[in-house]
Formats: structure tokens, C-alpha cells, sequence
């Protein structure tokens, strides 16, 4: 039965999130929702091919789109642990029901040592357009301390794959502050991977979650950690060499060559609505946030039930005060920051004048981006500097939130 689309012209996506929570193992900084499979698990296994068929059932009960989908987004988890045959399966549920457009952004989480060049090949031939590589390091000792499946070699193997494949856009991820790590290991990572030419780089640094291995084994400041200000100079190392090698600093932790940002990323940092599918993940569509459970028994029982109300999802839709505080936060991630205009016409013109206010002794508006914050006086965009501003984003948006979240 087809979902129950609502009586008003709803504010739909032109984005979609799909979860593939499988791994071989889960990594010692990892609390994503994923279901451990083992070290040599792959393709046509019973577990896997259950859960996408309920994934595909779930895609049909959502409510169709007024235009085809912009992005598509397989994140994990470990996608590349399904075969061509099973990523094409679920885009062509995803066409079938909701439309890809033909200049979509069809991206593809891969991991070093998951897939063969066939493999790579069918990905291609099925509508994949785009990858994001999982490296992390490029020391042996660093990776096998993360608890990787892969090797350094791997790694090099996977570029070349990705490359005979015809996959030109292809992005790597690395990961800065790792217990033990120096400053002269990141700056070895930063040149491997600049020396590979990837059309985008992520680097992130290392969070510790509760109930992960490093998060039960380390505490922030505390050795084998850097000390912060080894991090902070990290960051700014990273920032340094990628621009140099001709990568736009575009949000605080992503850098891409000209022309390759990730088109579904910025849906997020944009807080504009799109489509979660599977364990774990989360949707905004029509002003709701709707978080699916986190583990594979449990993401069953809530796709039957939400077949059972027609697709129908009854969920308080975000408040004002948090679509404009979700806005701020996600906004200012980006190097070019959150248009005053537009936030007036969106939210009004008291909201951006309490704003200014929030920031008055750490805004520069001179437009020389001195401090933290610099409003643009041609373009009037407010925007966090580089790399002051998006080391002390946090504190930035702690003042916002103080100012707006008890008025």
C-alpha cells in the first residue's frame, strides 16, 4: 500500500542517507551503529541480504519527492562489503520509487582490502559516481592500534583499483589525534595522501565516544593522547599543506580540489531537509527528525510497524528556536558561512540583530577575518576564520546557545 502523503505541498528532500551497518570488525574509535560480521565476510550472506530487502521496503513507504533525488549517500558501516549486484539493487528501488536525477551525486563508502576491481567496476556500471575512501593513517603501527582490517599496501592498491575503474572522484579520510600519534606521523599522512591526488580529503579528529575501546582506555589530555596544543597544531598543519596542494579549506574538517566539494554533505551543513534510510540513520523531512533504532532487530520491528501506519511517521516536527539554533551550528561550519540575508528572510530581522549582539567583542567586521568571527562587508556572511575560527567553533556556539537557548 502506498505511504499517506500529507493534504499540504510538503518540504521534501532532494537527499537521501542510506545506512549499510556492516563491518569485518568494529574499530577501537567507532560508535556508529554497525552489526560485526567477521574478518572475511562479504556479498551474499543471509544477514545482509535480509536486511536489504526490509532497507528496500522501508524506501518505498517514503513520501515521494516533487523532483528526483540530487545526492545519494551510502555510508556505514562498511558499504563496500555488498557487491555491485546488491548497492544497484538498492538505487534502483531508490529510481523506482523516488527518482534520481542525471547529474545525481551518487557517493559510496569504501574501505582498503573490501573490494576487487570487478567489484569496483559493477559499482561504477550501477550509477556510483563518487568515493569516499576510509584510510585514516598511513603507519602500520597507527592502524592496527585503531583495530583497521587493512594495511598501508592495501591502501595503495585500493587507489589503483579505484583508478582503473574509471572513478576519478574519490575522496580519502584521515584521522588526527590517535593515542601516540605525533606531529611528524600526521604530517607523513597528510603527504601520502596529498601525493595520491584524491579530489577531496577529510580530516577529523579523533572524539572519544563512551563505550568505545579508546573511549574506556584513554581520557581527553591525558597521554597517550597529543596534548592540545599538539591537536591544535595538527589541525593547522592539515590546513596548511592541503591548501598549498591546491585544496579548498570548504568546511572545518573537509577540503576539496575545485569543483568537487560533496554536493550531500552540504545538505547537512545547510540544515536542509533529506532522507535517512536503515539502522541508525536519521531523516529531516517535512520539520521532523526521525532517528531509526540502532540495532538490525530492532530496525525490523519498526519498519513492519511503520508499514502498518501506511508510512506515516507521528513525531513532534523541530521547534523554531532549534531549526534556527540547527542552522547556526551547521552554518558555520562552512569557509563561507551563513548569509545575513537570508537568515532574516528565513527567520527575521530580530533574530540576526540578537545574533550580532550574541557575537559583539569576537566579530570582525572589517572583513580582514581577524579573531574568531568575520562578517563579510560586501557579502554580509558571517563566517568562522582559518583556522582561529574553526578550532574555537565550539566556543563560538556556546555563546549563541547561551544568549538564545534561555530567552
Amino acid at each position: 500500500m502506498p505511504p499517506m502523503l500529507p493534504s499540504s505541498p510538503p518540504d521534501l528532500p532532494t537527499a537521501a542517507y542510506i545506512h549499510i551497518p556492516f563491518c569485518r570488525r568494529r574499530c577501537f574509535y567507532c560508535d556508529f551503529p554497525i552489526s560485526v560480521l567477521g574478518d572475511r565476510s562479504r556479498g551474499e550472506i543471509p544477514a545482509i541480504h535480509h536486511y536489504i530487502e526490509v532497507l528496500c521496503q522501508e524506501i518505498q513507504l517514503a513520501p515521494v519527492p516533487p523532483q528526483p533525488l540530487e545526492t545519494i549517500f551510502f555510508g556505514g558501516g562498511t558499504p563496500s562489503l555488498l557487491d555491485a549486484a546488491q548497492i544497484g539493487h538498492i538505487l534502483q528501488t531508490v529510481k523506482d520509487h523516488l527518482g534520481i536525477a542525471t547529474s545525481a551525486e551518487i557517493s559510496l563508502e569504501v574501505d582498503p582490502g573490501t573490494f576487487t576491481l570487478a567489484q569496483m567496476s559493477g559499482y561504477r556500471d550501477r550509477g556510483v559516481n563518487r568515493l569516499s575512501l576510509g584510510v585514516q593513517a598511513f603507519q602500520p603501527e597507527l592502524l592496527s592500534q585503531m583495530g583497521r582490517t587493512h594495511t598501508v599496501a592495501e591502501i595503495y592498491a585500493a587507489v589503483e583499483m579505484i583508478r582503473q575503474a574509471g572513478l576519478t572522484n574519490f575522496g580519502l579520510d584521515l584521522i588526527s589525534g590517535l593515542p601516540g600519534q605525533t606531529l611528524e606521523q600526521w604530517e607523513t599522512s597528510l603527504q601520502c595522501a596529498i601525493d595520491l591526488h584524491p579530489t577531496h580529503v577529510s580530516t577529523y579528529d579523533l572524539v572519544l565516544e563512551p563505550g568505545t575501546v579508546f573511549g574506556k582506555n584513554y581520557s581527553p589530555g591525558h597521554a597517550p593522547l597529543p596534548e592540545d596544543e599538539i591537536s591544535a597544531q595538527m589541525y593547522e598543519l592539515a590546513a596548511e599543506r592541503l591548501r598549498s596542494a591546491g585544496y579548498e579549506h570548504y568546511e572545518i574538517s573537509n577540503y576539496a580540489q575545485p569543483g568537487y566539494q560533496c554536493r550531500h554533505n552540504r545538505t547537512y551543513w545547510q540544515n536542509r531537509p533529506y532522507y535517512g534510510f536503515g539502522m541508525g540513520a536519521t531523516s529531516y523531512v517535512n520539520h521532523q527528525r526521525i532517528s531509526r533504532p540502532r540495532t538490525r532487530r530492532e530496525y525490523y520491528q519498526w519498519v513492519n510497524a511503520l508499514t502498518a501506519a501506511d508510512g506515516r511517521m507521528d513525531e513532534p516536527q523541530v521547534t523554531p528556536l532549534d531549526e534556527w539554533l540547527e542552522t547556526l551550528m551547521m552554518g558555520l561550519r562552512l569557509a563561507e558561512g551563513l548569509s545575513l540575508e537570508v537568515l532574516a528572510a528565513q527567520f527575521g530581522e530580530q533574530k540576526v540583530s540578537q545574533l550580532l549582539k550574541a557575537l559583539e567583542g569576537c566579530l570582525d567586521n572589517t572583513g580582514a577575518g581577524q579573531g574568531w568571527i568575520g562578517l563579510n562587508p560586501s557579502t554580509q556572511h558571517l563566517y568562522l576564520t582559518d583556522p582561529e575560527g574553526f578550532l574555537f567553533c565550539n566556543q563560538v556556539l556556546l555563546r549563541i546557545w547561551q544568549v538564545f537557548d534561555s530567552a
